[in-house]
């Protein structure tokens, strides 16, 4: 397991209101932040979201895929909370980085579907650390959370990683022409709850 420490703290306005920004880094330098806005370590399930970096949809507004939506959506039901955390570990491509990502939609443009591209560049289709979330947790003093995801298997390791996720809430947002194949390779080839009534 990469061990996280923490490094420092500030106050983060933002288009939905004023969060803590608390920032953590691991043992390899890599660093990871976590907007916090309200009390939540008072033993209540927060309402959480554990983001991983998209450089192209968080912050190049890419609409091949729906993460930069779903950042502005959990941002936004954080807000209406008016408590909650949102885990941005920068984990950019489901774990591969950035410059294998641009790899990947390279033959994505050429016919791949998003776990294809993956494979074929001899990438896990999932390389992402979610244990990180789990130090990040803790020392926000979080035990049971909300989770804002479309994930399963995102719950399922927060839950081994000892997080008590006491709810799973839709994240559906941010679909469009550009990235539909996308939504739905997720759903048919990853298990994520997309398309729900």
């Amino acid at each position: 397991m990469n061990k996280l420490k923490f490094i420092a703290s500030c106050r983060l306005p933002t288009e939905w209101g004023v969060f803590t920004m608390h920032g953590f880094e691991e043992e390899s330098g890599q660093e990871h932040v976590a907007l916090v806005m309200g009390e939540v370590s008072d033993g209540l399930p927060v309402l959480s979201r554990v983001h991983s970096e998209c450089l192209t949809g968080d912050a190049l507004f890419s609409q091949k895929c729906d993460c930069g939506s779903q950042l502005k959506a959990a941002m936004q039901a954080v807000q209406a909370e008016g408590r909650g955390v949102i885990v941005y570990l920068r984990q950019e491509g489901r774990g591969i980085g950035l410059i294998n990502k641009i790899r990947a939609y390279h033959l994505q443009d050429q016919g791949l579907d998003t776990v294809e591209a993956n494979l074929q560049l001899g990438l896990p289709v999932d390389a992402r650390d979610f244990t990180l979330a789990q130090q990040i947790y803790e020392y926000l003093g979080v035990h049971a959370v909300k989770l804002l995801t479309n994930n399963p298997a995102k719950v399922e390791t927060l839950q081994a990683a000892g997080i008590n996720v006491v709810q799973r809430i839709a994240l559906q947002v941010g679909e469009n022409a550009e990235n539909e194949r996308y939504l739905h390779t997720k759903a048919d080839k990853m298990g994520h709850m997309l398309f729900e009534d």
